[in-house]
C-alpha cells in the first residue's frame, strides 16, 4: 500500500456536511485532498500539501468534472481514492414529483456518480490499484415513505456499485458503499421539498418533520470520514459499510428477515402512518 502521504484523494461534495467533514479529517491523517464544489473559485489556487484544496466541479456536467480530474491529475499525477458524496435531496409523494425534478435528482445523485467513475477509472485501471467509495443512504437499502425519488437514485448507485465493484476487482480497484444512517448537516435545510396536493399533503408534512428531527439529533457527520478512512487503509476493505445507530443497522437487516408487509407496517408506524 502507498503511502498516507503520497496518497491523493478527491471529496465531491465537499463544501460542507459530510463531504466537508470526510476532506477535513483525511487531510489531517496526512493525504492530499482536493474537495470539489459547484461554487469553489474557477481558478483554483494550488494550497500544496497538508491541507485542503477545493477545486470547482459540477457533477452535473462531463466536461466539469473531466476538467476537475485532469486537474488533480495534472498537479499529482495521481488519483488513489474517490469519494463520491455530491448529491441533494428532494421530499415528497412520488406522485405528485415533476417528471423534471426526478430527473434533476437522478442527474446528481446517480449519473454524477457515474461521471467520475468513468473519469478517473482508466488511470487507476492503468496504475492497477483505487479506491472508489460510494456513499449513499440508508435510504438506498430502506424505501422511506415521502422521499422515493431520493431513496430512488441511492438504490441506483447501490446496483451499479455492485456490479462495478465485480468488474473492475481484477485490476485492483476496490468498490466500496459507505450508508450513513441520519447525520446531522445542512442535508436537512437544503432539501426540496415538492409541492403537495391535497391528498398527501398532511402525511407528507408529518413524515418530513420527523425525518428531519431524526436527521437533527443523528450522528456527527465525523463519524461517516473516520469509517471512510478506515476503509481506504484496509487492503481489502468489504463492498458494504453502515453507519449509524444499533436501530437503523438493525432496520436493514430486518428487510431480509421479515414478511414484506410486516417490515412495511414497522417503518409506517416508525413515522405515525398507522
Amino acid at each position: 500500500m502507498v503511502d498516507i502521504e503520497s496518497r491523493t484523494v478527491l471529496v465531491t461534495g465537499a463544501s460542507t456536511g459530510l463531504g466537508l467533514a470526510c476532506a477535513e479529517h483525511l487531510v489531517e491523517r496526512g493525504y492530499r485532498v482536493f474537495g470539489t464544489s459547484r461554487s469553489a473559485p474557477e481558478s483554483p489556487i494550488d494550497s500544496g500539501t497538508g491541507s485542503l484544496e477545493m477545486i470547482r466541479m459540477d457533477v452535473d456536467q462531463d466536461e466539469s468534472v473531466q476538467w476537475a480530474v485532469d486537474y488533480v491529475m495534472s498537479k499529482t499525477g495521481r488519483i488513489d481514492v474517490v469519494v463520491n458524496n455530491a448529491g441533494f435531496g428532494i421530499s415528497g409523494a412520488v406522485e405528485d414529483t415533476p417528471i423534471e425534478t426526478a430527473k434533476a435528482q437522478f442527474e446528481t445523485n446517480f449519473f454524477g456518480v457515474l461521471r467520475v467513475c468513468h473519469a478517473v477509472l482508466p488511470a487507476m485501471r492503468e496504475r492497477g490499484s483505487g479506491y472508489i467509495v460510494n456513499v449513499t443512504s440508508l435510504g438506498g437499502v430502506i424505501g422511506v415513505p415521502f422521499q422515493g425519488l431520493y431513496c430512488a437514485t441511492k438504490f441506483a448507485v447501490e446496483g451499479m456499485s455492485e456490479a462495478l465493484s465485480m468488474e473492475v476487482r481484477p485490476f485492483g480497484i476496490h468498490v466500496v458503499l459507505v450508508e450513513p444512517g441520519d447525520t446531522r448537516t445542512q442535508f436537512t435545510f437544503k432539501r426540496v421539498k415538492v409541492d403537495a396536493s391535497p391528498a398527501y399533503e398532511d402525511r407528507a408534512e408529518q413524515v418530513i418533520s420527523i425525518v428531519e428531527r431524526d436527521e437533527q439529533g443523528g450522528s456527527k457527520p465525523e463519524g461517516v470520514a473516520r469509517v471512510i478512512a478506515r476503509i481506504i487503509e484496509t487492503p481489502s476493505p468489504r463492498v458494504r459499510y453502515r453507519v449509524g445507530s444499533p436501530l437503523e443497522k438493525a432496520a436493514a437487516v430486518l428487510k431480509g428477515i421479515l414478511p414484506g408487509r410486516v417490515f412495511e407496517w414497522l417503518i409506517m408506524n416508525n413515522y405515525d402512518l398507522v
